[in-house]
């Protein structure tokens, strides 16, 4: 049941997380298995109003229509607390400022520009692999090393600086929750800032010597201003990396769990979407109204707060026949993990690719690998869903 009364919200003191959002990120069953619960709150319908006066979406059908409806956003763009303070990056952005400054990094990860990269993703692939050891921790090992290191190389980022880049990108990871303690908070910014210097020098080095690589391309665009460019790169490197780095390791989990890792070998591409489908990266999205609007036939008044929960629109019977069951034959079908609309993910040709790269080659080369831990940790992020480490015996087979 939607409560249609805005009055009825339960003043912010007095709120739980569960009260905020209608389940508990916190609790580690939720995080180890969130779909029953996806699907429990997507069986009372597909739309309903937290205590907390936040509308959530649970449908495939109400989540698409929020996705691809203009009416809803990200709001007004508030200006930076201080003069070296960068602005919102355009993630965060409406149009037309997102559809300005999105236009300027588009051509990097068009279609044709990401196959380009397939030999450089395959080698990168291959050395990672050679060196695991027999016991790994492939979160550790692969599944983040690997787009670490191709965002890096497009942006320019010297090779000794990725491990430096962990720390941060998790922590603004974290940051991107609906719900976060005052210490992750003070974490962000301070770990914000210092991603920003570190840019802010490598942009000064780019002005000075150009390179063939992104960032030395975008420092020659004029348009955009050096708080957006400060924004964007942060952007880039985060969100090039954090969402393929639980792709990677969400598919090797659930492949090994199912019996079926040898499909990933024979069916990358089918297997990568049904990953994706079966146990997206991102969770949920978050816009809020910009005028009154209507979805679903509730009435959202301007300035209303809404949640597209994509782990449970993925999990939609009434878009994917016997949605609970992990079948990489499954025909590609609508799946919501990148998004829908203006704000569908930009870099999700890369993230395809370095998907079906990964999964094809750890499978070819480790055909019995298996789980060292079948309950690995989870992170304890909501919007990110995604492994804390995944520790697994590769049994090469033996020449």
């Amino acid at each position: 049941m939607i409560d249609h009364k805005d009055s009825d919200s339960a003043p912010p003191s007095t709120l739980s997380p569960s009260d905020m959002l209608g389940f508990d990120p916190y609790d580690y069953a939720f995080l180890r298995e969130p779909y029953s619960r996806y699907r429990k709150l997507r069986e009372s319908g597909p739309l309903f109003r937290t205590r907390g006066g936040l509308l959530v979406a649970t449908s495939h059908e109400l989540c698409s229509a929020l996705l691809r409806d203009p009416r809803f956003g990200h709001g007004p763009t508030p200006a930076p607390a201080g003069p070296d303070e960068p602005v919102r990056s355009f993630l965060m952005m409406d149009p037309p400022d997102h559809t300005r400054m999105r236009g300027l990094v588009s051509k990097a990860f068009t279609p044709g520009m990401v196959r380009r990269l397939r030999p450089r993703i395959e080698t990168i692939t291959a050395d990672l692999i050679a060196a695991l050891p027999d016991e790994a921790d492939l979160v550790r090992d692969f599944a983040y090393p690997l787009p670490v290191m191709v965002i890096s190389e497009m942006l320019g980022v010297p090779a000794e600086d990725h491990e430096r880049f962990r720390g941060w990108s998790e922590t603004l990871a974290r940051s991107l929750d609906p719900i976060v303690t005052d210490e992750v908070t003070e974490r962000s910014q301070r770990h914000r800032r210092e991603f920003h210097d570190y840019f802010q020098g490598l942009i000064a080095l780019r002005r000075e010597r150009p390179a063939d690589d992104l960032l030395s391309a975008l420092v020659q665009v004029e348009e955009l201003t050096e708080r957006e460019l400060l924004a964007t790169c942060v952007l880039l490197l985060v969100a090039g990396h954090e969402t393929t780095v639980n792709l990677i390791a969400n598919g090797v989990l659930n492949l090994v769990r199912h019996g079926v890792l040898g499909r990933a070998a024979e069916r990358p591409r089918e297997v990568v979407e049904e990953v994706l489908r079966y146990d997206p990266p991102v969770q949920l999205t978050a816009r809020v109204a910009l005028e009154d609007a209507e979805l679903g036939g509730v009435r959202v008044p301007a300035g209303t707060s809404t949640l597209a929960l994509v782990g449970a629109a993925n999990r939609d019977p009434a878009a994917f026949p016997d949605p609970d069951r992990f079948d990489v034959g499954r025909a590609p079908g609508r799946h919501l993990a990148f998004g829908l609309g203006v704000h569908f993910c930009l870099g999700a040709p890369l993230a395809r690719l370095e998907g079906e790269v990964a999964l094809a080659a750890l499978a070819g080369v480790a055909p019995g690998l298996e789980l060292a831990d079948a309950d690995p940790p989870y992170k304890e992020n909501l919007v990110l869903r995604g492994l804390a480490r995944l520790p697994v015996r590769l049994n090469r087979p033996r020449l």
